[in-house]
C-alpha cells in the first residue's frame, strides 16, 4: 500500500497570490485583454475545514488513472463523510492508503485507478476506518 506523509495544515496562516482578471482558453486562445485583480487566499479556496483538514504527499503510483501521481499533495478534509465512489485516505490493518471507495451490498472495497493493482476488499473484522476524503490535489507541473 501507498505510505503517506501526513501533515496538520495551519489554521492562522494566510497566503494571498494575484489573481488574473480573465479565464484562460484550454482550448483555441483567445484575444481577450486579461489584467491583475484583486488576491486570492488558497485556503480560504482550498480548505473548507482547517481543523479537520491535512495535507499528505503520495508516495506510489496505485492511482494515476485517477490523475493522483507520486510526489502529488493531497488536501483531506476529516469532516467530510465519506460516500460511494468518494477518493479518500484509508486506514486499515495499521497502513495508510489512499484508494476510490466503493461500497456495495453492505461491503467496501477499496479501488486503485491503476489496472496492475488489486481491489482491496475490506473483511468487517480488519481495523479499518476511512480517515478523510481527498478535496483536493496539489500537482507541480514543472520540473
Amino acid at each position: 500500500m501507498a505510505n503517506l506523509e501526513i501533515k496538520k495544515l495551519e489554521e492562522s496562516s494566510d497566503l494571498e497570490l494575484q489573481v488574473f482578471d480573465s479565464r484562460i482558453q484550454a482550448g483555441f486562445p483567445s484575444p481577450a485583454q486579461g489584467s491583475f485583480a484583486d488576491s486570492v487566499d488558497l485556503n480560504h479556496e482550498l480548505i473548507n475545514n482547517p481543523a479537520a483538514t491535512f495535507c499528505a504527499r503520495v508516495i506510489g503510483n496505485s492511482m494515476i488513472d485517477s490523475g493522483i501521481n507520486e510526489g502529488d499533495m493531497l488536501i483531506i478534509d476529516r469532516s467530510i463523510e465519506p460516500h460511494d465512489g468518494d477518493i479518500a485516505v484509508c486506514f486499515i490493518d495499521g497502513d495508510f492508503t489512499v484508494k476510490r471507495i466503493l461500497i456495495k451490498d453492505d461491503e467496501m472495497s477499496l479501488v486503485p485507478a491503476n489496472r496492475h493493482y488489486p481491489i482491496i476488499r475490506v473483511p468487517k473484522e480488519s481495523n479499518f476506518v476511512v480517515w478523510g476524503v481527498v478535496s483536493h490535489i496539489i500537482k507541480k507541473l514543472n520540473r
